[in-house]
């Protein structure tokens, strides 16, 4: 290929040649949308379309969602967040599970925000399993909410990218958005909410059953979690898992499963899920 006053010229066989223009048009499409391109984002682009052919990109940089005028716009950069996003937007209950670095989370709390600016809910429910790592609340330091912050944190961090931080205060503070331990979903019914359960490999089976019914009238709940990351006791079933294997066939269910490749972090933290996906193969 060479380049010339912004033209580029592909030589090669034919195959090669639709191949390359096909990404280029792609990417072509994506920057007079607004969308950034890095890096990373061409590595992907270029290998999704020499595996899966010319049209693979074809609707991936339609997508832009639009949260704040003071934040900037978010955008699937691989074709498992396209689908991830799809599915959110056509169905009730929606499971997002992968490794880390996939935009499970963030992409959920994306569509969250712009349902609720969008009138579609009167309030975001932001919920996680109160304890990770083995460790148990009971024996931290603090009042509860001291001990609560640091599992919660990074729903809140997620928030900010989205919003501006004096607007992300003022919804929580009138209630609009609520971050909380799973435990605090019993007993209650979510009606007109955006709900999301995030890191739920560790919420129980029981856990889970609890957290899905209560979905209420007018009330979109989005799951996410790594199968692979499992903190509960090994005298525990997790709550992901059982959910994984008895909804698969549940119409107004997506069970969105992310890859590898749909890591979009750092470049090294691709390299590291691999590295370890092999450890684990080697010692099975």
């Amino acid at each position: 290929a060479t380049c010339r006053d912004g033209w580029i010229k592909l030589e090669g066989e034919e195959e090669n040649v639709a191949i390359a223009a096909s990404l280029f048009q792609s990417l072509e499409s994506a920057l007079k949308a607004g969308v950034t391109i890095r890096n990373r984002d061409f590595a992907y682009a270029l290998n999704t379309v020499a595996t899966e052919g010319p049209d693979a990109l074809d609707g991936l940089y339609t997508t832009t969602l639009q949260t704040s005028s003071r934040k900037a716009p978010v955008n699937p950069k691989t074709l498992g967040q396209k689908r991830y996003v799809d599915a959110i937007l056509k169905h009730d209950v929606t499971f997002g599970m992968g490794p880390a670095g996939t935009g499970k989370t963030f992409l959920a709390m994306t569509l969250a925000v712009m349902a609720l600016k969008e009138e579609k809910v009167s309030r975001i429910i932001l919920t996680r399993p109160a304890v990770e790592a083995g460790e148990a609340l009971g024996f931290l330091p603090g009042d509860l909410y001291e001990k609560l912050a640091p599992y919660l944190r990074p729903l809140h961090d997620a928030l900010q990218d989205l919003l501006p931080m004096e607007e992300v205060q003022k919804l929580m503070d009138r209630g609009i958005v609520e971050i909380a331990p799973l435990a605090y979903m019993r007993g209650r019914t979510l009606n007109n909410a955006f709900i999301i359960l995030d890191e739920a490999q560790n919420a129980t089976a029981e856990q889970m059953l609890m957290f899905l019914t209560r979905l209420g009238f007018n009330s979109k709940a989005v799951i996410t979690g790594d199968p692979t990351q499992i903190d509960l006791p090994s005298s525990k079933r997790s709550g992901l898992i059982e959910a994984k294997r008895a909804l698969a066939m549940i119409d107004g269910i997506a069970l969105c499963e992310f890859e590898r490749r749909d890591v979009v972090r750092h470049p090294l933290v691709q390299r590291i899920v691999e590295a370890y996906e092999a450890l684990r193969k080697s010692n099975d």
